[in-house]
C-alpha cells in the first residue's frame, strides 16, 4: 500500500520536525518531551502528532533516516581504489558521528527498548557487510569477522567514545584489530 503524498507545505513541516528531533535526540535522547521538539521545529504540537503519533514513532524515523544516510555514504565507497582504507575510515566515521549522536548511539547499540522493526537499518547493514567483504577479499580484514561482529564492534566503539577520556586511542585499538596481520605489521611500519 502506498503512502499518501503529502502537500509541500505539509512535507516542509514534516521535515522541520524531523531536522528538530534529530537535534533534540541527539542531546538529550528520548527525555526530550514531544512539546520541546515541536517549539524547535516552529510548529504546533498538532503538527508534531499529525505526523508522528508517538514519541517512539518520531524517533525511529530520525535514527532510520540517519542509517539511510549512512547506507548512502557506505554504498558510495563500494567503488573507492583502497577497499580497506574505505571500510576502516567508514567505520571510524560512523563510531564518531554515532558516539556525539546519543539518540544514534543508542539505537545502534540496541538501547532503547523501543524494539526497532527487524528491517529497520537493513540497507545500512547490507552496505556496511559489502563494504567489509570487498575489505576482505583485498585483505585487509580479518576473514573471521562478520556483519554480526561488526554489529557488536560499532557498540563496543560506541561505548569506549562515550566512558573514556577524550584523549584515549581505545577505537584505534578495536580497529587495528580488525587489520589482518599484514596490514597490520605494514600499519606498524608506517607510524
Amino acid at each position: 500500500m502506498d503512502k499518501p503524498v503529502l502537500r509541500a507545505d505539509a512535507r516542509r513541516n514534516r521535515a522541520k520536525v524531523l531536522a528538530a528531533a534529530e537535534e533534540a535526540f541527539a542531546i538529550d535522547g528520548l527525555a526530550v518531551p514531544l512539546d520541546e521538539i515541536a517549539r524547535l521545529a516552529g510548529v504546533g504540537a498538532g503538527t508534531v502528532y499529525r505526523h508522528f503519533p508517538s514519541k517512539k514513532a518520531l524517533f525511529q524515523a530520525v535514527v532510520l533516516d540517519r542509517l539511510e544516510q549512512f547506507a548512502r555514504e557506505a554504498r558510495e565507497l563500494l567503488t573507492a581504489e583502497d577497499p580497506g582504507e574505505a571500510f576502516f575510515d567508514f567505520f571510524k566515521r560512523v563510531v564518531r558521528q554515532a558516539s556525539l549522536n546519543r539518540a544514534l548511539c543508542d539505537a545502534l547499540a540496541e538501547t532503547t527498548g523501543l524494539g526497532f522493526k527487524a528491517s529497520a537499518g537493513t540497507d545500512f547493514r547490507a552496505a556496511l557487510q559489502a563494504l567489509l567483504t570487498r575489505a576482505q577479499v583485498a585483505g585487509a580484514v580479518r576473514e573471521d569477522i562478520d556483519g554480526e561482529d561488526l554489529r557488536a564492534l560499532i557498540a563496543g566503539c560506541l561505548a569506549a567514545e562515550r566512558y573514556s577520556r577524550p584523549d584515549r586511542h581505545l577505537v584505534r585499538i578495536l580497529v587495528d584489530g580488525l587489520r589482518t596481520f599484514d596490514s597490520t605489521c605494514t600499519l606498524r611500519n608506517k607510524t
